[in-house]
């Protein structure tokens, strides 16, 4: 019962099929979720609050109907998800309600924080047409090179395909995720606030240029 099969909308290569016989794996790759800021996440539209914060959830739980977002006044979702660090987004997984509910498009904006839907009319970095997946199956592949050093991600759910509400039980991310130079910081601010000793400054400087 593979219903839709594979084919994406775009092209044909990447779409990770072959890994799909390691579950394990698959699900390793998929943790993206844990390096997200979750206290921070926001939902907008959706029709009680935090509940757009509960599909951010792990692998082996993404078929679970338990925890899902709908959404309020119309159609539309915003998710404005902060991660703790920097990210390399390779791919995408969006899983609904096998009906009308269903999302049927996405566009996908890095780096705007508190984004809300009065900026939505600006051109995203990727946008795909969906495929109703309840099962959690298919995997949209990102343009790697526009979403290499993503802090910040945001997900506009723009239409589903024709139910005045939207629902959705998992997001999945996957992709590289790198630890945010915290000390760089320290750095930054110690090297404003020093005394303008001439030591003091070319002993930092080393140590600056190795962070970057």
């Amino acid at each position: 019962m593979s219903g839709h099969g594979h084919s994406h909308g775009g092209g044909g290569n990447g779409c990770g099929c072959e890994g799909e016989h390691e579950p394990a794996e698959r699900g390793l790759e998929y943790a993206l979720y844990q390096r997200i800021d979750i206290e921070k996440l926001q939902c907008l539209n959706e029709s009680r609050d935090g509940d757009g914060k509960l599909v951010f959830k792990p692998w082996d739980q993404r078929t679970d109907r338990e925890k899902f977002v709908e959404s309020d006044a119309d159609e539309e979702l915003l998710f404005n998800i902060p991660f703790t660090g920097s990210v390399k987004l390779k791919g995408i997984i969006i899983a609904g309600e096998d009906d009308d509910s269903h999302p049927a498009e996405i566009r996908l904006y890095k780096n705007i924080p508190q984004m809300s839907f009065d900026d939505t009319g600006r051109e995203p970095e990727q946008a795909f047409r969906l495929n109703r997946d309840p099962l959690a199956e298919l995997e949209y592949p990102t343009k790697i090179a526009r979403f290499s050093n993503v802090e910040h991600l945001s997900i506009h759910i723009s239409k589903n395909f024709g139910s005045e509400s939207t629902r959705v039980f998992y997001i999945g991310l996957r992709g590289e995720y790198t630890e945010a130079h915290r000390h760089e910081v320290t750095i930054c601010t110690y090297e404003a606030s020093a005394n303008p000793a001439d030591h003091k400054v070319e002993s930092l400087i080393p140590q600056t240029n190795f962070i970057s």
